[in-house]
């Protein structure tokens, strides 16, 4: 390397040289410029510093709304459950109540169509009785000439005793 030629007599001088200049431009680097990009450095270490802490609040802030947002909703869901719960068993007992009425109409109405129904049954056995007599006596009448009605309506009475439509 020519640079490092040690015969050469302006190597001192440059060895001399060039620690002058660099003691120099330590000491300028040192004393202005060094300080300077520390003091930016430290700036933004502490920005970034206070960003990190202003981002955590924000993020603590983040949750709290969060759990108060659900604990509200969970109260809603509760308060909703059971007004469903309330309204349900009010149209349960309102069912409950039309259930009895209806049954107790139709309680009535079946009572009242069995007194009809029996009713209609003692008249048709009434006119069975007489169309019965009135039958059996006209046959008497036609095959023996004449009919007693006393005996015709005994034996008819007999008759319908044995069928059980007495």
């Amino acid at each position: 390397m020519p640079q490092l030629d040690f015969d050469n007599p302006l190597l001192i001088a440059q060895v001399v040289w060039l620690l002058i200049i660099f003691g120099l431009l330590y000491y300028v680097l040192s004393t202005y410029a060094l300080p300077r990009v520390e003091s930016v450095l430290e700036e933004r270490r502490a920005r970034i510093a206070a960003d990190l802490g202003a981002a955590q609040a924000a993020k603590a802030e983040a949750d709290a709304a969060m759990a108060a947002h659900r604990e509200a909703t969970a109260k809603a869901r509760a308060e909703a459950q059971s007004a469903i719960a309330s309204a349900m068993q009010q149209a349960q007992a309102e069912a409950a109540a039309r259930s009895e009425e209806l049954n107790r109409r139709l309680a009535q109405q079946i009572q009242e169509a069995e007194q009809r129904i029996a009713a209609a049954r003692d008249a048709a056995m009434g006119a069975l009785r007489q169309v019965s007599t009135e039958t059996a006596e006209s046959l008497v009448a036609k095959l023996a000439g004449r009919a007693d009605r006393t005996p015709v309506t005994a034996a008819v009475d007999r008759a319908l005793a044995a069928r059980g439509q007495a």
